[in-house]
């Protein structure tokens, strides 16, 4: 397996470790150019189909790259990037490396949570009122946060949430005070994930 499949992209001291990892790998490590390091593991292809077991195993790298030596930042990336050679992804990590670093800075220390608010099944209830509510308990806690599609009718709110790590337990507590006050709502609560929806570095052809 002489592909290289990319989970993210890291700055400072290489990771490695034994891991289930896409495409049937053991063993995740690091390809470094200079302080950049992208996160690979061996695959046979470049164009690898994405199974829900391979997606998985993508973000539990990930998540694990966020844990690693006390927690790093990493600059994620969307599932299916690979390259044929070394050289080619070097040649990325130089050519981006402005925006590698701005992004690794704006998300270092932090965590991305996701909470969808959902209305029972009968339940009539103000969307607007819901919105501004959260936003006045959620917003002054996270450092950002993006709007989501309502794929569904009841869906009321559906936001992911760039939080610090030190204050994941104030929001944390802050989503449970909420879901207490609201009897005919359930909050889906998830996280913490690489941050996905807070970096855009495209990176540019698999090769």
């Amino acid at each position: 397996m002489n592909n290289r499949y990319v989970y993210g992209i890291i700055d400072g001291e290489p990771v490695e470790f034994d891991a289930q990892a896409v495409g049937g790998a053991d063993r995740v490590y690091t390809i470094s150019h200079r302080r950049l390091g992208a996160v690979v593991s061996d695959i046979e292809t470049t164009d690898p189909e994405e199974t829900d077991e391979d997606a998985t195993r993508h973000d539990e790298v990930l998540r694990t790259v966020m844990d690693f030596d006390g927690g790093r930042p990493v600059v994620p990336m969307q599932y299916g990037m690979a390259f044929e050679s070394d050289r080619a992804l070097k040649n990325v990590l130089r050519g981006a490396r402005p925006a590698f670093r701005r992004a690794l800075n704006d998300v270092e220390d932090r965590v991305e949570l996701g909470v969808k608010i959902v209305r029972d099944e009968d339940a009539v209830v103000d969307a607007d009122e819901i919105d501004a509510t959260v936003e006045s308990r959620l917003e002054p806690i996270a450092a950002q946060s993006v709007p989501n599609d309502l794929f569904s009718d009841r869906l009321v709110l559906n936001r992911s949430y760039l939080v610090e790590r030190d204050e994941r337990e104030m929001f944390d507590e802050a989503v449970a005070r909420f879901e207490d006050d609201h009897d005919d709502l359930t909050v889906q609560y998830s996280g913490p994930f690489a941050p996905y929806s807070f970096v855009d570095v495209a990176i540019g052809a698999q090769r």
